[in-house]
């Protein structure tokens, strides 16, 4: 199988409450992601990805330093070969209010932090599992 490789986003906000944002698909919720450019640097395509997709600039988020989550899993395109496609998942606090601006989605919903989640097996449950994990770390050296 060929490799693939896509970077994104999991964007957190503390107004009203602690929410994520997730981008909904007709068949599933999703993250702003996707792959990489040639000569692009993984957090260059998660940013161009993110401001793609949401709206959100680079200067309206705090990026945590101290997280990435990435996995590993089967996809074919269209009939094409299979393809073993790399997730790496970037963790953000949206600092600056912005008004979400779909492009390539059919919506978006700002979930509320309860977890465990259970909302997409495939990727966002264990993405949000590492999420809570990494926040209670940081959380006991406080």
């Amino acid at each position: 199988m060929m490799p693939v490789r896509s970077c994104g986003f999991l964007i957190w906000r503390t107004t009203p409450t602690i929410q994520f944002l997730l981008m909904k698909h007709a068949d599933r919720w999703d993250l702003p992601k996707g792959h990489v450019d040639p000569g692009e640097t993984d957090g260059d395509c998660a940013l161009r990805e993110l401001s793609e997709e949401t709206g959100i600039q680079p200067h309206d988020i705090e990026i945590d330093g101290e997280f990435r989550f990435q996995t590993q899993y089967p996809v074919q395109y269209s009939g094409r070969a299979r393809f073993t496609k790399t997730l790496l998942i970037f963790l953000a606090e949206l600092r600056t209010p912005r008004d979400v601006k779909i492009t390539e989605h059919i919506g978006f919903q700002w979930f509320d932090w309860s977890p465990p989640h259970e909302i997409q097996t495939a990727t966002i449950d264990s993405l949000l599992r590492a999420v809570d994990e990494h926040w209670r770390d940081r959380a006991a050296c406080e």
